[in-house]
């Protein structure tokens, strides 16, 4: 019996192959490989599909984060709040710039950030607010905001939800290529509504020079290349199916009654299901059981930002955030795609159904 993988990138790009071939070579015969006219293309193309006043390309998601922070001047003596529920380079960015994280607790049913427990942690030393719009469900940005803060969106799993990049100081994209907007290797973008905090960015992205000749800043090498823009013209076009396959997907796995067993993920109108996370008590025994009959899962943050190694300098410990914790130790997803088959998620719903009862 085939195996399932958690994520089929190639059965997405697939169709696309020879527009992204002819895009490949047309690049190749411009000899055009740094900040050329597809990353100033694309870049208009985000300000459009974003609605959004300016967007710069830049390396990677990661370094998208670290240039927004440095951009708004954030570092030693600042804090940022952030949750402990997410992917590393949320809470390593605000390390980078010498700022701390300060880590607050989730929302057991959103697994995004819980606002009560962010107004808790708020000093006269907060700079910002770092919600993570987790496994592409948007994360309660009105809520947040009426904290009083600047809000920095890490939107690396959610980019074509519409309620993005529209609240926040900035709002920061990878394109890793597991995303549901995705390049062909790595690549990010960095979605502001600030004219001068675009500026500055776009700046520090390019070792802090307007021009090459004159270096204002002490900046970065971090640039989208000329290739992967070419690629992400294509697939931009295709992400508003993208999303509502994915959502298609999850809506299938409900409907096959994975909600009587599982914690599955509630439905709300933006969430673009970068991810299709359960939760289950039995969850190792799931997976196990699924793994035997080939189907892929994973799981997530297990051990959340505030207990990892490089994260003790700031003095958490386990108990601390007792639902981020919780959460951390019974999530894993089911395989989702955008294309994946009613065929392939019953093979996954009749394994779970068995595995669970």
């Amino acid at each position: 019996m085939a195996k399932i993988p958690l994520v089929d990138v190639k059965a997405q790009y697939a169709p696309l192959i020879p527009e992204l071939k002819k895009r490949f070579e047309e690049v190749l015969e411009s000899g055009v490989f740094i900040l050329g006219p597809n990353v100033k293309a694309f870049e208009q193309e985000c300000i459009s599909f974003l609605g959004v006043q300016d967007a710069i390309g830049v390396a990677n998601g990661t370094d998208a984060l670290v240039l927004v922070l440095d951009g708004m001047g954030i570092g030693p003596g600042d804090e940022v709040i952030c949750p402990a529920f997410t992917f590393y380079a949320t809470a390593e960015a605000i390390a980078r710039v010498g700022a701390t994280p300060v880590f607050a607790d989730i929302d057991a049913a959103t697994m995004n950030l819980n606002v009560e427990d962010v107004a808790r942690r708020i000093t006269p030393k907060t700079k910002a607010i770092m919600p993570v719009h987790l496994f592409g469900r948007p994360a309660p940005l009105a809520a947040l905001a009426a904290l009083g803060l600047p809000l920095i969106e890490d939107s690396a799993q959610a980019f074509g939800s519409p309620d993005i990049a529209r609240t926040g100081v900035a709002s920061t994209f990878s394109f890793f290529p597991t995303k549901n907007l995705f390049c062909l290797g790595d690549g990010g973008l960095v979605a502001v509504n600030d004219p001068a905090l675009a500026e500055r960015v776009r700046m520090l992205r390019f070792h802090g020079s307007r021009d090459k000749v004159d270096f204002e800043l002490v900046g970065y090498n971090s640039r989208l290349d000329e290739v992967q823009a070419a690629m992400l013209r294509v697939l931009l076009k295709e992400l508003p199916g993208y999303n509502t396959a994915r959502r298609a997907g999850a809506e299938v796995y409900r409907q096959l009654g994975l909600g009587d067993v599982l914690t599955v993920p509630e439905d709300e109108p933006g969430h673009v299901y970068h991810l299709f996370v359960c939760r289950s008590p039995e969850r190792d025994a799931i997976r196990a059981a699924l793994g035997e009959q080939g189907i892929a899962t994973a799981t997530y943050y297990t051990t959340p930002l505030h207990l990892q190694p490089a994260m003790r300098q700031f003095g958490y410990k386990a108990g601390d955030l007792p639902v981020t914790e919780a959460v951390a130790a019974d999530n894993f997803s089911l395989p989702l795609w955008a294309g994946i088959d009613g065929a392939t998620q019953q093979r996954v719903a009749d394994a779970v159904l068995q595995a669970a009862r």
